[in-house]
C-alpha cells in the first residue's frame, strides 16, 4: 500500500490514466515528469550547497572577529 491507496486502486487510477492519454503519450508523459523531477533535486541540492557556503564564509568571518 502506498499510503491511503491500496493495490486496487492504484491499478485503476493507472488504467484510467492509459485510457485517457492513450500509449502513446505515456512515455513521453513519463519523460517529461522524470526530467522535472531531475531538476527539481539539482535545484534544491544548489539551494542546500548555497546555504552551506554562506554559513562556513559567516563562521570564517566569526572566527576572524573574535581573533
Amino acid at each position: 500500500m502506498i499510503g491511503p491507496f491500496g493495490g486496487w486502486e492504484i491499478i485503476i487510477i493507472l488504467l484510467i490514466v492509459l485510457i485517457i492519454f492513450g500509449p502513446t503519450k505515456l512515455p513521453q508523459m513519463g519523460q517529461a515528469m522524470g526530467k522535472a523531477i531531475r531538476e527539481f533535486k539539482k535545484a534544491g541540492k544548489e539551494l542546500r550547497s548555497d546555504t552551506d557556503d554562506e554559513d562556513d564564509e559567516e563562521d570564517k568571518k566569526k572566527d576572524k572577529d573574535t581573533k
